[in-house]
Formats: structure tokens, sequence, C-alpha cells
């Protein structure tokens, strides 16, 4: 921790130096010889009451009895033992009491109890969970909640001061912090649709569906996954859904009880060095439409094979995963505006997202048949 103490010492000095206010993130308390002391306490109690602790019970299917000996006696029998899961969530309306956390969290569970930070408890009732990009919304019937304001992920940059704020391996709330170490991590399979924040904040079991905040104490991400060592730990490499891709599922689950998660009828693939100088890509960065179904909503928008989508909606895209994540997570009839690089030259597209696509509908051109590198 003290190499992540270090550079926010040095950050809280340099805004005082410059006389930037610092009262967004933090008041900065001075001690008996007059020295700066930085903390986050303020920000945190302020953000944290809207961190809530889940407990998932539910049933999971063993055999029984467990030894041969028994086995052969009485034979090979299944019965249902009780389960009890741990994980966090974050308040996101506090008049209408919806809490957004992780599908993996609430997965099987017959009883969901919330455990607010003033010690209060509730059953939750699930309004709807979407287990391809790992997002779930669950109501509780309280008054005098604090929900967190959600920042606008699209703007965060590595190398941002991260704080995580969770309930980890069941212990109750407890708080991390960090930086953003990448963006855009959409090549670990864990999720169908990933879109990841990369952080160092220390994020552990118990920590999924919990909160990532900025040092304005805005949520900028919800706390998923970790890459642990052998015993499950944390070694500092934490991943997030971001809050933009998470608050677009969210207002669906709410409107509809699912996610009505389209297609506009293309597959795409990365541009390779060997398509940067066959497309005579101006940029090396992007996605190289392959494909474009016949009738379908890219057609009609004019989207041709070998268009290299740079952006949707404003968003920078860089690979394949990028568009897969961006428009998975729009809603059924949503227009999507793309720019792409057509002949070298720049174009903007606006689609309309459809329904999804059967694959044997596709149209292939042996043009695109060639390896890649």
């Amino acid at each position: 921790m003290k190499s992540i103490y270090k550079p926010l010492v040095a950050l809280t000095l340099c805004l005082s130096i410059l006389g930037t206010s610092t009262t967004a993130i933090a008041k900065i308390p001075i001690d008996s010889n007059g020295q700066l002391i930085p903390t986050l306490a303020d920000m945190l109690e302020k953000a944290t009451p809207a961190v809530v602790n889940i407990h998932a019970d539910g049933h999971q299917v063993v055999f029984d009895p467990a030894t041969p000996a028994l086995r052969q006696l009485y034979g090979r029998r299944l019965h249902k033992e009780a389960t009890r899961g741990t994980g966090s969530g974050i308040i996101i309306d506090h008049r209408q009491g919806y809490i957004l956390t992780n599908a993996h969290v609430i997965n099987g569970a017959s009883k969901i109890t919330v455990s607010l930070n003033d010690n209060r408890v509730f059953t939750a009732k699930l309004i709807g969970a979407d287990r391809q990009a790992d997002i779930a919304v669950i109501q509780i019937p309280a008054e005098k909640l604090t929900a967190l304001k959600i920042s606008n992920s699209d703007k965060l940059r590595v190398g941002d001061f991260v704080v995580a704020i969770g309930n980890p391996y069941g212990i109750g709330q407890s708080v991390s912090s960090g930086i953003i170490s990448a963006l855009g991590r959409n090549n670990l399979n864990i999720e169908e649709y990933e879109n990841f924040i990369q952080t160092d904040a220390p994020i552990n079991p118990g920590n999924s569906g919990g909160a990532l905040i900025n040092l304005k104490g805005e949520l900028i991400g919800i706390n998923t996954a970790i890459l642990g060592n052998k015993s499950g730990g944390n070694v500092g490499i934490g991943f997030a859904i971001p809050s933009n891709m998470a608050t677009n599922l969210m207002d669906q689950l709410i409107n509809y009880g699912e996610v009505q998660r389209g297609h506009i009828g293309i597959q795409v693939g990365n541009l390779t060095p060997r398509l940067v100088k066959i497309l005579n890509s101006p940029t090396t960065q992007g996605a190289v439409i392959k494909i474009v179904v016949l009738n379908s909503p890219a057609a009609r928008a004019g989207l041709q094979e070998g268009d290299i989508i740079i952006k949707i909606n404003d968003a920078a895209i860089k690979n394949e995963g990028d568009v897969r994540s961006r428009i998975g997570s729009l809603r059924v009839s949503t227009r999507v505006n793309l720019r792409i690089i057509r002949n070298g030259k720049s174009l903007d597209i606006t689609s309309v997202v459809g329904k999804k696509i059967k694959p044997q509908n596709f149209r292939r051109l042996p043009i695109w048949d060639f390896p890649q590198e």
C-alpha cells in the first residue's frame, strides 16, 4: 500500500501548491506541526453508506451417502444441501431502493438478504439479471437510503486514482485504494460481453458487486473478478464492469426484466498489420467488418465489408471485442452512431440495433478467408 499512498500524498500536495480546490476530493487536515495529512475519510463517509453487503441463500444438489461402503448399502441418492454466498451491491436509486450487483452473486438464490451500512437488514426482491455481462438488479423496501452518483466511465484514464468498496470474504465492509491499470480489457473470457476496467486496488472474494469509485466518491465501475493466486487471493489484478455499461443494462433490467440484447448485422475482426496495408488504413486501431448480413440494419445503413469501425457513439474502438461489448449492451431499436474508415476516408453512419441474427443468415465473402497474423 505504500507505493499507492505516496503518489496520493504527492497529488494532494501538488493540488495545494497550485491553489487547486481539493474540497471535491477530500478535506486536508493539518497536524500539530502544521503538516498536511492527506485523507479520503470525508469522501468515504459519504460514499460507503451506498455500498451494501449481500447474502444469497440457496441449495445445491449433492450425492449422499458419500462413502463407497454406504453407497453399496443404500445406493447413490441425491439430496439438496443449503448454501450461502456473500457479495456486495451498490444503491443506485435511493427512492426506489434499486441495488446494482453481479449476477453471479445472487445466482441460484432462493433468498437474498441485504445488510446496510447502518446495520439495517432487508430481504431483497430480484428485478432481473443478465449472466452474459454479469449484471443484476435487486430491490429493497427501505427509506432514507444513500445512492452513489454515477460518473461517465468513458472519461477514465489509465493512472486515475480509484477506491474499491465491498465485503471481502464476508468480514464486513472494507475499502482499498489503487489506480486504473488498464481499460477496455475484453479478451479475458470471463463473460460473454467484456469491457473491463483493470485496477490494482486490492479486490478479494466477496468484493463482487461492490463499488469502484473515483476520488470524488462517484461510481465508475462494478467490481467483478480478480486474477488470483492459488489460494484465490488478490495479486493486484482486479476487474470492474464500467459504470456506463452497467447502468445501461440496469435500465433494461428495471424496465423489461431482461436485457434485450441486439445486433446490427455484422461480423468483425481485429485490424491486423496485414489488413492495415490491404485497406490503406490511416489508423492501426479499430475493427474490420468482415461480413454484412443481407437486409440487416447494417446493410440498410450502408455499411460494407472492409469498413473499419473506429468509433461507436463517440467511444473509441480498438478491436473486435470493443464492438461486441458496445453494441451488445445497447437495447433493441436504439440508434447507434458509427465512425468508419472506407477507402482511407472517415465517414459517419447511423444504424439501428435490431434483434439478434441467427448465424445461418450471414453471407460470407471469399475475400476475407485469408488467415490473420
